[in-house]
């Protein structure tokens, strides 16, 4: 299930996520539709980049910074264990809860973090409670918003 709200990708866009310790750029990549002049708007949520949900509109510099122009209909939430990588029973789970409010979960297939992206309206509560829950069983996962701006 995927909400409603996430646009059809037709280009991809360079984030910058942070700087390596050496200094170099760390960039991920992002499913975009191009609205052109250096605008997209995001099909997929990050799994490293912070500050930014799919259906957000932003202006990309060449450098893989973003500015956001409009925030779209999406909360994005990210989560990382520092014991490996999550289970697939973990994952599984996960998505399965986030079914119930038209969630959409994905993760790499190493598993070594997991991104859901879910329509703001769920509400913070509701979805934290979800988090929560999901991480107390999963046993020493971490979760934030990812737009954790947007979430207050």
């Amino acid at each position: 299930m995927t909400p409603a709200s996430i646009p059809l990708a037709d280009t991809h866009v360079r984030l910058l996520a942070a700087h390596a310790g050496n200094g170099n750029p760390v960039f991920e990549v992002l499913p975009a539709r191009s609205l052109g002049s250096g605008f997209f708007e995001l099909a997929g949520s990050p799994g490293l980049v912070l500050g930014c949900a799919a259906g957000d509109v932003l202006r990309v510099s060449d450098d893989g910074q973003f500015e956001i122009r409009q925030t779209g209909r999406n909360l994005c939430v990210q989560a990382a264990r520092q014991s490996g990588p999550f289970t697939s029973e973990a994952l599984a789970a996960l998505t399965k809860d986030f079914a119930t409010v038209g969630g959409l979960v994905e993760s790499p297939a190493d598993r070594r973090f997991i991104v859901v992206t879910v329509d703001r309206s769920t509400g913070v509560p509701a979805i934290t409670r979800l988090m929560d829950a999901w991480s107390l069983g999963v046993g020493q996962g971490e979760w934030w918003f990812g737009n954790a701006e947007e979430a207050q």
